[in-house]
Protein backbone atom coordinates (compact mmCIF):
# COMPACT_ATOMS: atom_id res chain seq x y z
CA UNK A 1 0.00 0.00 0.00
CA UNK A 2 1.08 3.54 -0.47
CA UNK A 3 3.28 4.88 1.81
CA UNK A 4 1.59 8.38 2.55
CA UNK A 5 3.54 9.65 5.65
CA UNK A 6 4.04 13.63 5.50
CA UNK A 7 2.88 15.85 7.55
CA UNK A 8 3.66 19.10 5.86
CA UNK A 9 4.72 22.59 6.61
CA UNK A 10 2.77 22.08 10.01
CA UNK A 11 4.91 23.85 12.74
CA UNK A 12 3.83 27.62 12.40
CA UNK A 13 4.66 28.66 16.28
CA UNK A 14 3.62 32.26 17.01
CA UNK A 15 2.94 31.30 20.67
CA UNK A 16 3.84 28.23 22.56
CA UNK A 17 4.01 27.69 26.46
CA UNK A 18 7.46 26.43 27.54
CA UNK A 19 10.37 27.28 29.65
CA UNK A 20 13.83 28.55 28.53
CA UNK A 21 13.30 28.99 24.91
CA UNK A 22 16.91 28.17 23.14
CA UNK A 23 16.62 28.34 19.70
CA UNK A 24 19.14 26.53 17.22
CA UNK A 25 21.11 29.65 15.72
CA UNK A 26 23.65 30.05 13.00
CA UNK A 27 26.68 32.03 13.24
CA UNK A 28 26.21 32.94 9.51
CA UNK A 29 27.56 36.10 8.76
CA UNK A 30 24.33 37.15 6.71
CA UNK A 31 22.60 37.32 9.75
CA UNK A 32 22.27 39.92 11.98
CA UNK A 33 20.36 40.08 15.38
CA UNK A 34 19.30 43.31 16.14
CA UNK A 35 16.45 45.12 19.17
CA UNK A 36 13.86 46.31 18.37
CA UNK A 37 15.64 49.89 19.40
CA UNK A 38 19.07 48.57 18.01
CA UNK A 39 17.55 49.07 14.67
CA UNK A 40 18.87 52.23 12.60
CA UNK A 41 18.95 53.34 16.54
CA UNK A 42 22.17 54.85 18.42
CA UNK A 43 25.71 53.06 18.30
CA UNK A 44 29.02 54.80 18.79
CA UNK A 45 30.29 56.77 14.94
CA UNK A 46 32.48 53.91 14.44
CA UNK A 47 29.83 50.68 14.51
CA UNK A 48 27.93 52.86 12.17
CA UNK A 49 27.92 52.02 8.44
CA UNK A 50 26.36 52.66 5.42
CA UNK A 51 26.58 49.95 2.36
CA UNK A 52 26.98 50.93 -0.63
CA UNK A 53 25.95 47.67 -2.45
CA UNK A 54 27.46 47.33 -6.62
CA UNK A 55 25.02 45.39 -8.93
CA UNK A 56 26.63 45.64 -12.24
CA UNK A 57 25.14 43.39 -14.03
CA UNK A 58 21.46 44.66 -13.42
CA UNK A 59 19.97 46.41 -16.19
CA UNK A 60 16.86 48.54 -14.86
CA UNK A 61 14.66 50.55 -17.42
CA UNK A 62 12.10 51.39 -15.41
CA UNK A 63 10.08 49.95 -12.20
CA UNK A 64 6.33 51.19 -11.63
CA UNK A 65 6.80 54.45 -13.24
CA UNK A 66 9.48 55.39 -11.08
CA UNK A 67 12.36 57.39 -11.83
CA UNK A 68 15.00 54.83 -13.68
CA UNK A 69 17.58 53.54 -11.39
CA UNK A 70 21.41 53.84 -11.42
CA UNK A 71 23.43 50.66 -11.63
CA UNK A 72 24.51 51.07 -8.47
CA UNK A 73 22.20 50.77 -5.88
CA UNK A 74 22.62 52.68 -2.03
CA UNK A 75 21.82 50.76 0.46
CA UNK A 76 22.02 51.92 4.15
CA UNK A 77 21.93 49.82 7.16
CA UNK A 78 22.69 49.82 10.53
CA UNK A 79 25.28 46.97 11.22
CA UNK A 80 26.86 45.82 14.11
CA UNK A 81 29.71 44.23 11.90
CA UNK A 82 32.28 47.22 9.77
CA UNK A 83 32.53 44.66 7.21
CA UNK A 84 28.70 44.85 5.74
CA UNK A 85 27.31 42.70 3.11
CA UNK A 86 30.35 39.97 1.69
CA UNK A 87 32.43 40.26 -1.05
CA UNK A 88 32.66 36.87 -2.13
CA UNK A 89 30.63 35.10 -4.80
CA UNK A 90 28.22 33.24 -2.22
CA UNK A 91 27.60 30.66 -4.14
CA UNK A 92 25.08 32.75 -6.02
CA UNK A 93 25.20 32.91 -10.00
CA UNK A 94 25.46 36.95 -9.28
CA UNK A 95 28.26 38.11 -7.19
CA UNK A 96 27.16 41.46 -5.14
CA UNK A 97 29.47 43.23 -4.34
CA UNK A 98 29.81 45.55 -1.14
CA UNK A 99 31.98 48.14 0.34
CA UNK A 100 31.70 49.80 3.61
CA UNK A 101 32.10 53.28 4.62
CA UNK A 102 32.24 54.72 8.35
CA UNK A 103 28.95 57.67 8.75
CA UNK A 104 26.65 58.34 11.93
CA UNK A 105 23.56 56.95 11.30
CA UNK A 106 21.12 59.65 13.43
CA UNK A 107 18.65 58.71 16.47
CA UNK A 108 18.59 57.81 19.84
CA UNK A 109 17.74 54.33 19.23
CA UNK A 110 14.30 54.83 21.82
CA UNK A 111 11.68 54.26 18.58
CA UNK A 112 10.20 57.70 19.46
CA UNK A 113 11.35 59.81 16.70
CA UNK A 114 9.49 62.26 14.72
CA UNK A 115 9.11 62.07 10.66
CA UNK A 116 12.18 64.49 10.50
CA UNK A 117 14.01 62.49 12.47
CA UNK A 118 13.78 59.29 11.54
CA UNK A 119 16.89 57.22 10.25
CA UNK A 120 16.48 56.50 6.97
CA UNK A 121 18.03 53.59 4.91
CA UNK A 122 17.82 52.44 0.98
CA UNK A 123 17.61 49.18 -0.90
CA UNK A 124 16.32 47.71 -4.04
CA UNK A 125 13.59 45.55 -2.23
CA UNK A 126 12.28 44.72 1.05
CA UNK A 127 11.66 41.35 2.42
CA UNK A 128 9.33 41.55 4.97
CA UNK A 129 9.71 37.93 7.04
CA UNK A 130 12.36 35.60 7.30
CA UNK A 131 10.32 31.88 6.58
CA UNK A 132 10.44 29.95 3.87
CA UNK A 133 8.50 32.03 1.22
CA UNK A 134 11.06 35.19 2.22
CA UNK A 135 14.23 33.03 2.18
CA UNK A 136 12.99 31.85 -1.39
CA UNK A 137 12.36 35.86 -2.51
CA UNK A 138 15.79 36.88 -0.67
CA UNK A 139 17.72 33.72 -2.81
CA UNK A 140 16.21 34.86 -5.60
CA UNK A 141 17.07 38.27 -5.70
CA UNK A 142 20.43 37.21 -5.32
CA UNK A 143 20.92 34.85 -8.64
CA UNK A 144 19.01 37.55 -10.20
CA UNK A 145 21.80 40.37 -8.99
CA UNK A 146 18.61 42.59 -7.13
CA UNK A 147 19.92 44.07 -3.62
CA UNK A 148 17.82 43.26 -0.94
CA UNK A 149 17.56 43.55 2.88
CA UNK A 150 15.32 40.71 4.44
CA UNK A 151 13.70 41.81 7.86
CA UNK A 152 12.39 39.35 10.27
CA UNK A 153 10.90 40.38 13.52
CA UNK A 154 11.13 37.39 15.54
CA UNK A 155 14.87 35.83 16.62
CA UNK A 156 15.26 33.65 13.58
CA UNK A 157 14.83 32.37 10.51
CA UNK A 158 12.31 29.80 9.60
CA UNK A 159 8.69 30.97 10.34
CA UNK A 160 7.10 28.60 11.23
CA UNK A 161 9.77 25.73 10.11
CA UNK A 162 12.22 26.40 13.62
CA UNK A 163 13.94 23.85 15.83
CA UNK A 164 14.22 24.28 19.07
CA UNK A 165 17.55 22.99 21.66
CA UNK A 166 15.91 22.03 24.84
CA UNK A 167 18.15 19.74 27.39
CA UNK A 168 20.04 17.91 24.57
CA UNK A 169 16.77 17.00 22.41
CA UNK A 170 16.12 18.34 19.17
CA UNK A 171 12.31 19.60 19.50
CA UNK A 172 11.03 20.77 16.01
CA UNK A 173 8.24 23.42 16.52
CA UNK A 174 4.86 21.33 15.53
CA UNK A 175 5.08 17.80 13.66
CA UNK A 176 6.47 18.15 10.49
CA UNK A 177 8.03 15.83 7.97
CA UNK A 178 10.37 16.85 4.55
CA UNK A 179 9.17 15.32 1.34
CA UNK A 180 12.35 14.53 -0.70
CA UNK A 181 9.84 14.52 -3.96
CA UNK A 182 9.02 18.58 -3.46
CA UNK A 183 9.90 19.81 -6.92
CA UNK A 184 10.68 23.22 -5.95
CA UNK A 185 12.25 22.44 -2.97
CA UNK A 186 14.64 19.79 -5.29
CA UNK A 187 15.94 22.86 -7.36
CA UNK A 188 16.68 24.81 -4.06
CA UNK A 189 17.84 22.89 -1.27
CA UNK A 190 21.40 20.37 -0.95
CA UNK A 191 19.92 17.29 0.33
CA UNK A 192 23.14 15.88 0.57
CA UNK A 193 24.22 18.25 3.55
CA UNK A 194 20.86 18.50 5.37
CA UNK A 195 21.75 14.67 6.12
CA UNK A 196 18.27 13.93 5.66
CA UNK A 197 17.12 11.18 7.74
CA UNK A 198 14.03 8.42 6.27
CA UNK A 199 11.12 7.10 7.50
CA UNK A 200 9.88 3.64 6.82
CA UNK A 201 7.09 3.73 4.05
CA UNK A 202 4.49 2.90 6.11
CA UNK A 203 2.27 3.57 9.12
CA UNK A 204 1.11 1.31 12.48
CA UNK A 205 -2.61 2.24 12.94
CA UNK A 206 -3.95 2.09 16.06
CA UNK A 207 -7.73 0.00 16.01
CA UNK A 208 -9.52 -1.94 18.46
CA UNK A 209 -6.87 -2.44 21.24
CA UNK A 210 -3.84 -2.91 18.81
CA UNK A 211 -1.61 -1.88 15.92
CA UNK A 212 -2.26 -2.73 12.41
CA UNK A 213 0.72 -2.42 10.00
CA UNK A 214 -0.20 -0.34 6.47
CA UNK A 215 2.63 -0.93 3.93
CA UNK A 216 3.94 -0.05 0.53
CA UNK A 217 3.96 -3.13 -1.62
CA UNK A 218 6.69 -0.95 -3.51
CA UNK A 219 9.13 -0.42 -0.92
CA UNK A 220 8.08 -3.33 1.56
CA UNK A 221 6.28 -6.01 -0.21
CA UNK A 222 6.01 -8.16 1.68
CA UNK A 223 4.85 -5.69 4.45
CA UNK A 224 2.36 -4.86 1.65
CA UNK A 225 0.74 -8.44 0.87
CA UNK A 226 0.65 -8.51 4.79
CA UNK A 227 -1.51 -5.66 4.65
CA UNK A 228 -3.63 -6.01 2.75
CA UNK A 229 -6.35 -7.71 4.90
CA UNK A 230 -6.00 -6.36 8.27
CA UNK A 231 -9.17 -4.63 9.39
CA UNK A 232 -7.81 -1.20 8.34
CA UNK A 233 -9.50 -1.25 5.04
CA UNK A 234 -9.98 -4.01 2.47
CA UNK A 235 -8.05 -5.50 -0.18
CA UNK A 236 -10.05 -3.24 -2.61
CA UNK A 237 -9.02 -0.11 -0.78
CA UNK A 238 -5.34 -1.15 -1.35
CA UNK A 239 -5.78 -1.65 -4.99
CA UNK A 240 -7.64 1.43 -4.92
CA UNK A 241 -4.76 2.77 -3.65
CA UNK A 242 -1.92 2.12 -6.03
CA UNK A 243 -4.84 3.50 -9.04
CA UNK A 244 -4.70 6.84 -7.45
CA UNK A 245 -1.08 6.77 -6.86
CA UNK A 246 -0.05 6.06 -10.41
CA UNK A 247 -2.59 8.58 -11.49
CA UNK A 248 -1.16 11.86 -9.38
CA UNK A 249 2.45 10.36 -9.90
CA UNK A 250 2.21 11.05 -13.58
CA UNK A 251 0.07 14.32 -13.84
CA UNK A 252 2.00 17.41 -13.85
CA UNK A 253 1.40 19.52 -10.88
CA UNK A 254 0.17 22.76 -12.84
CA UNK A 255 -2.67 20.37 -13.77
CA UNK A 256 -3.24 19.04 -10.13
CA UNK A 257 -3.77 22.92 -8.95
CA UNK A 258 -5.87 23.88 -11.17
CA UNK A 259 -7.88 21.23 -11.72
CA UNK A 260 -11.21 20.63 -10.99
CA UNK A 261 -11.74 20.68 -6.45
CA UNK A 262 -14.14 19.25 -4.12
CA UNK A 263 -13.28 18.25 -0.43
CA UNK A 264 -10.70 15.67 0.36
CA UNK A 265 -13.53 13.59 1.71
CA UNK A 266 -15.59 14.04 -1.42
CA UNK A 267 -12.86 12.89 -3.93
CA UNK A 268 -12.20 9.52 -1.52
CA UNK A 269 -15.87 8.58 -1.81
CA UNK A 270 -15.48 9.40 -5.32
CA UNK A 271 -12.94 7.28 -5.64
CA UNK A 272 -14.47 4.21 -4.61
CA UNK A 273 -13.03 3.69 -0.93
CA UNK A 274 -14.69 2.07 1.80
CA UNK A 275 -15.70 4.08 5.57
CA UNK A 276 -13.63 1.85 7.44
CA UNK A 277 -10.78 3.06 4.96
CA UNK A 278 -11.67 6.81 5.10
CA UNK A 279 -12.15 6.79 8.81
CA UNK A 280 -9.34 4.54 10.47
CA UNK A 281 -6.68 5.70 7.60
CA UNK A 282 -7.80 9.08 6.01
CA UNK A 283 -8.61 11.17 8.66
CA UNK A 284 -5.86 10.93 10.58
CA UNK A 285 -3.37 10.74 7.92
CA UNK A 286 -4.66 13.42 5.84
CA UNK A 287 -5.84 14.79 9.12
CA UNK A 288 -2.23 15.12 10.30
CA UNK A 289 -1.04 16.62 6.89
CA UNK A 290 -3.69 19.44 6.98
CA UNK A 291 -4.68 19.57 10.57
CA UNK A 292 -8.35 18.68 9.35
CA UNK A 293 -9.76 15.65 10.66
CA UNK A 294 -13.09 16.37 8.93
CA UNK A 295 -11.41 16.20 5.07
CA UNK A 296 -12.74 19.41 4.19
CA UNK A 297 -9.36 20.61 2.70
CA UNK A 298 -9.67 21.15 -1.32
CA UNK A 299 -8.76 17.52 -2.89
CA UNK A 300 -6.37 19.36 -5.24
CA UNK A 301 -3.57 19.31 -2.55
CA UNK A 302 -4.28 15.60 -1.74
CA UNK A 303 -3.46 14.72 -5.02
CA UNK A 304 -0.14 17.11 -4.60
CA UNK A 305 0.51 15.56 -1.49
CA UNK A 306 0.00 12.16 -3.00
CA UNK A 307 2.06 12.81 -6.29
CA UNK A 308 5.07 13.89 -4.15
CA UNK A 309 4.28 10.76 -1.63
CA UNK A 310 4.63 8.68 -4.89
CA UNK A 311 7.60 9.92 -6.14
CA UNK A 312 9.96 10.91 -2.97
CA UNK A 313 11.06 9.80 0.73
CA UNK A 314 9.37 11.05 3.90
CA UNK A 315 12.22 12.78 5.95
CA UNK A 316 13.76 14.64 8.78
CA UNK A 317 17.58 16.58 8.47
CA UNK A 318 19.60 15.73 11.26
CA UNK A 319 19.54 18.19 12.53
CA UNK A 320 16.10 19.24 13.04
CA UNK A 321 13.42 20.66 10.64
CA UNK A 322 15.14 24.19 11.48
CA UNK A 323 18.18 23.36 9.51
CA UNK A 324 16.21 23.63 5.93
CA UNK A 325 15.63 27.44 6.34
CA UNK A 326 19.15 28.20 7.93
CA UNK A 327 20.67 26.26 5.14
CA UNK A 328 19.36 28.70 2.79
CA UNK A 329 20.00 31.51 4.66
CA UNK A 330 23.29 30.17 5.25
CA UNK A 331 23.37 31.05 1.27
CA UNK A 332 22.74 34.76 1.16
CA UNK A 333 25.00 37.86 0.92
CA UNK A 334 26.65 38.84 4.84
CA UNK A 335 24.42 41.31 6.30
CA UNK A 336 21.14 40.87 4.57
CA UNK A 337 18.71 39.71 7.48
CA UNK A 338 18.25 40.81 9.98
CA UNK A 339 16.40 39.91 13.17
CA UNK A 340 14.49 40.97 16.55
CA UNK A 341 13.30 43.94 13.36
CA UNK A 342 9.78 43.58 13.16
CA UNK A 343 7.80 46.58 10.99
CA UNK A 344 5.19 48.51 11.91
CA UNK A 345 3.89 49.56 8.58
CA UNK A 346 4.22 50.33 5.16
CA UNK A 347 5.47 53.74 4.37
CA UNK A 348 4.06 55.93 0.89
CA UNK A 349 5.52 57.85 -1.31
CA UNK A 350 4.09 61.33 -2.31
CA UNK A 351 1.92 59.46 -5.16
CA UNK A 352 0.52 57.69 -2.33
CA UNK A 353 2.85 54.70 -3.95
CA UNK A 354 4.03 52.53 -1.29
CA UNK A 355 8.14 52.93 -1.22
CA UNK A 356 9.09 50.94 1.84
CA UNK A 357 8.43 49.68 5.17
CA UNK A 358 8.93 51.70 8.96
CA UNK A 359 10.29 50.13 11.24
CA UNK A 360 8.92 49.77 14.92
CA UNK A 361 11.14 51.99 16.58
CA UNK A 362 10.58 54.52 13.56
CA UNK A 363 13.57 53.64 11.44
CA UNK A 364 12.41 53.52 7.76
CA UNK A 365 14.14 51.68 4.77
CA UNK A 366 13.03 52.64 1.11
CA UNK A 367 12.92 50.12 -1.26
CA UNK A 368 13.91 51.49 -5.11
CA UNK A 369 12.20 48.09 -6.88
CA UNK A 370 9.12 47.07 -4.53
CA UNK A 371 8.30 45.51 -0.83
CA UNK A 372 7.86 41.76 -0.76
CA UNK A 373 5.81 40.78 1.76
CA UNK A 374 6.50 37.18 3.28
CA UNK A 375 4.14 37.05 6.36
CA UNK A 376 1.16 34.70 7.27
CA UNK A 377 -2.43 36.29 5.60
CA UNK A 378 -3.29 38.09 8.72
CA UNK A 379 0.14 39.85 8.94
CA UNK A 380 -0.05 40.95 5.53
CA UNK A 381 -3.77 41.88 5.80
CA UNK A 382 -2.50 44.14 8.73
CA UNK A 383 0.48 45.96 6.88
CA UNK A 384 -1.52 46.68 3.42
CA UNK A 385 -4.19 47.70 6.20
CA UNK A 386 -6.54 45.88 3.95
CA UNK A 387 -7.78 42.23 2.62
CA UNK A 388 -5.73 40.22 0.79
CA UNK A 389 -6.97 40.41 -3.19
CA UNK A 390 -8.00 36.98 -4.32
CA UNK A 391 -8.97 36.13 -0.31
CA UNK A 392 -12.20 34.33 0.12
CA UNK A 393 -15.33 36.65 1.03
CA UNK A 394 -15.76 34.83 4.57
CA UNK A 395 -12.36 34.62 5.95
CA UNK A 396 -11.87 30.87 7.51
CA UNK A 397 -9.84 30.18 10.54
CA UNK A 398 -6.33 28.59 10.58
CA UNK A 399 -5.75 25.45 11.01
CA UNK A 400 -3.77 24.84 14.42
CA UNK A 401 -2.08 22.20 16.13
CA UNK A 402 -0.49 21.19 19.83
CA UNK A 403 2.15 19.01 20.07
CA UNK A 404 3.39 17.63 23.06
CA UNK A 405 6.97 16.94 23.52
CA UNK A 406 8.13 13.30 26.04
CA UNK A 407 11.72 12.31 26.89
CA UNK A 408 12.04 8.47 27.25
CA UNK A 409 14.87 5.83 28.56
CA UNK A 410 13.69 3.93 25.17
CA UNK A 411 11.41 3.41 22.36
CA UNK A 412 8.48 0.81 22.46
CA UNK A 413 8.53 1.01 18.53
CA UNK A 414 12.22 0.17 16.93
CA UNK A 415 10.83 1.22 13.41
CA UNK A 416 11.40 4.68 12.07
CA UNK A 417 7.50 4.86 11.59
CA UNK A 418 4.40 6.76 12.00
CA UNK A 419 1.75 5.93 14.46
CA UNK A 420 -1.67 7.12 13.46
CA UNK A 421 -5.20 6.80 15.66
CA UNK A 422 -7.33 4.71 13.77
CA UNK A 423 -10.24 5.55 16.53
CA UNK A 424 -13.30 7.77 16.40
CA UNK A 425 -12.30 8.50 20.05
CA UNK A 426 -9.33 10.14 22.12
CA UNK A 427 -7.90 13.52 21.54
CA UNK A 428 -4.32 12.20 19.74
CA UNK A 429 -3.99 12.14 15.86
CA UNK A 430 -0.43 10.75 14.98
CA UNK A 431 2.72 10.49 16.79
CA UNK A 432 6.13 9.22 16.32
CA UNK A 433 9.37 8.49 17.72
CA UNK A 434 11.80 10.94 16.35
CA UNK A 435 15.13 9.75 17.40
CA UNK A 436 13.97 5.86 15.29
CA UNK A 437 14.22 8.02 12.61
CA UNK A 438 17.34 10.54 13.44
CA UNK A 439 19.18 9.38 16.74
CA UNK A 440 20.59 13.45 17.06
CA UNK A 441 17.33 14.25 18.19
CA UNK A 442 18.04 13.20 21.41
CA UNK A 443 21.09 12.79 23.57
CA UNK A 444 22.67 9.70 23.90
CA UNK A 445 20.49 6.89 25.53
CA UNK A 446 17.65 8.80 25.66
CA UNK A 447 14.19 8.52 23.18
CA UNK A 448 11.92 11.27 21.90
CA UNK A 449 8.45 11.07 21.87
CA UNK A 450 6.39 13.51 20.19
CA UNK A 451 2.27 13.57 20.13
CA UNK A 452 0.38 15.41 17.94
CA UNK A 453 -3.25 16.55 18.52
CA UNK A 454 -5.54 18.63 15.93
CA UNK A 455 -6.77 22.01 17.32
CA UNK A 456 -5.06 24.37 19.71
CA UNK A 457 -6.81 23.45 22.79
CA UNK A 458 -6.30 26.76 24.52
CA UNK A 459 -8.37 26.49 27.44
CA UNK A 460 -7.20 23.54 28.65
CA UNK A 461 -3.75 23.88 30.81
CA UNK A 462 -0.43 22.20 29.55
CA UNK A 463 -0.63 20.11 33.16
CA UNK A 464 -4.11 18.66 32.16
CA UNK A 465 -3.52 18.48 28.49
CA UNK A 466 -0.74 16.37 29.01
CA UNK A 467 -2.53 14.03 31.42
CA UNK A 468 -5.15 13.43 28.94
CA UNK A 469 -2.76 12.25 26.60
CA UNK A 470 -1.23 10.16 28.95
CA UNK A 471 -4.28 8.46 29.98
CA UNK A 472 -4.76 7.75 26.49
CA UNK A 473 -1.29 6.39 25.76
CA UNK A 474 -1.94 4.07 28.71
CA UNK A 475 -3.76 1.87 25.96
CA UNK A 476 -1.34 2.00 23.61
CA UNK A 477 1.70 1.31 25.57
CA UNK A 478 1.05 0.09 28.80
CA UNK A 479 0.80 2.49 31.82
CA UNK A 480 4.34 1.68 33.18
CA UNK A 481 5.97 2.90 30.20
CA UNK A 482 4.28 6.54 29.55
CA UNK A 483 4.25 7.23 33.03
CA UNK A 484 7.96 6.91 32.77
CA UNK A 485 8.30 9.73 29.79
CA UNK A 486 9.16 12.77 31.35
CA UNK A 487 6.96 16.11 29.84
CA UNK A 488 9.65 18.72 28.02
CA UNK A 489 7.33 21.09 26.21
CA UNK A 490 4.26 21.74 24.82
CA UNK A 491 3.27 23.77 21.32
CA UNK A 492 0.34 25.26 20.70
CA UNK A 493 0.33 26.17 17.32
CA UNK A 494 -2.87 28.71 16.42
CA UNK A 495 -1.55 29.34 12.77
CA UNK A 496 -0.05 25.88 11.36
CA UNK A 497 -1.73 26.20 8.04
CA UNK A 498 -3.69 28.50 5.92
CA UNK A 499 -6.97 27.35 5.36
CA UNK A 500 -7.84 25.83 2.18
CA UNK A 501 -10.85 24.53 1.77
CA UNK A 502 -12.82 25.05 -1.77
CA UNK A 503 -13.20 27.08 -3.71
CA UNK A 504 -9.56 27.91 -3.62
CA UNK A 505 -7.42 30.22 -5.74
CA UNK A 506 -3.52 28.04 -5.12
CA UNK A 507 -1.94 30.03 -7.38
CA UNK A 508 -3.02 33.85 -6.71
CA UNK A 509 -1.37 36.34 -8.28
CA UNK A 510 1.85 37.93 -6.13
CA UNK A 511 1.28 41.63 -7.29
CA UNK A 512 -1.38 43.51 -4.87
CA UNK A 513 -0.76 46.54 -5.82
CA UNK A 514 2.02 48.97 -7.74
CA UNK A 515 5.22 48.25 -5.55
CA UNK A 516 4.23 45.80 -3.27
CA UNK A 517 3.78 42.06 -3.50
CA UNK A 518 3.07 39.35 -1.31
CA UNK A 519 4.03 35.78 -0.92
CA UNK A 520 3.37 32.59 1.42
CA UNK A 521 1.70 29.37 1.45
CA UNK A 522 -1.28 31.36 1.85
CA UNK A 523 -0.92 32.48 -1.63
CA UNK A 524 0.21 29.12 -3.18
CA UNK A 525 -0.41 25.71 -1.56
CA UNK A 526 -0.15 25.42 2.53
CA UNK A 527 2.90 23.26 1.56
CA UNK A 528 6.99 23.45 2.06
CA UNK A 529 6.81 23.17 -1.41
CA UNK A 530 4.33 25.83 -1.93
CA UNK A 531 6.12 28.79 0.28
CA UNK A 532 9.09 28.56 -1.88
CA UNK A 533 7.71 28.43 -5.07
CA UNK A 534 5.71 31.24 -3.81
CA UNK A 535 8.65 33.36 -2.59
CA UNK A 536 10.42 32.70 -6.39
CA UNK A 537 7.55 33.98 -8.26
CA UNK A 538 6.96 37.26 -6.00
CA UNK A 539 10.39 38.57 -7.19
CA UNK A 540 10.02 37.10 -10.64
CA UNK A 541 6.85 38.97 -10.76
CA UNK A 542 8.56 41.89 -9.49
CA UNK A 543 11.72 42.27 -11.90
CA UNK A 544 9.11 41.77 -14.52
CA UNK A 545 7.20 45.13 -13.64
CA UNK A 546 9.90 46.59 -13.03
CA UNK A 547 11.58 45.71 -16.29
CA UNK A 548 14.75 44.57 -14.95
CA UNK A 549 17.01 42.40 -16.44
CA UNK A 550 20.11 40.25 -15.57
CA UNK A 551 23.45 39.59 -17.83
CA UNK A 552 24.25 36.37 -18.54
Amino acid sequence: MEAMMAMTHGGAVHSFRAASDLSLSSSNPSITNYSSTQLCGSETRASRKPIILSSSRIRPSFCNGKEALCCTSFVRICSKSPHGWSTRRERARVEVRASVAAEQMTGSGDGERSDGERSRSETGVVIVGAGLAGLAAARQCVQDGIPFLLVEGSDGVGGRVRTDSYQGFLLDRGFQIFITAYPEAQAVLDYEALNLQTFYAGALVWFNGAFHRVADPLRHFTDGLGSLFNPIGSAVDKVIVGIVRLRAAVKPVSEILSADETTILSRLKSEGFSEAMIDRFFRPFFGGIFFDRELQTTSRLFEFVFKCLALGSNTLPAAGIGAIPQQMADKLPRGSVMLNSRVAKLETDDNGVISGVVMENGGVVSAKYGVVIAAEGPEAARLLGKKLPASPSVEKPPRSTTCLYFSADSSPVSEPILLLNGTKSGIINNMFFPTTVAPSYAPAGKTLVSVTLIGQYENTPDSELEQTVRAELHSWFGAKVVDSWQHLRTYRIPLAQPHQAPPTMLQKEPRVEQGVYVCGDHRYSSTFDGALVSGRRAVQELMADCKLSVSK
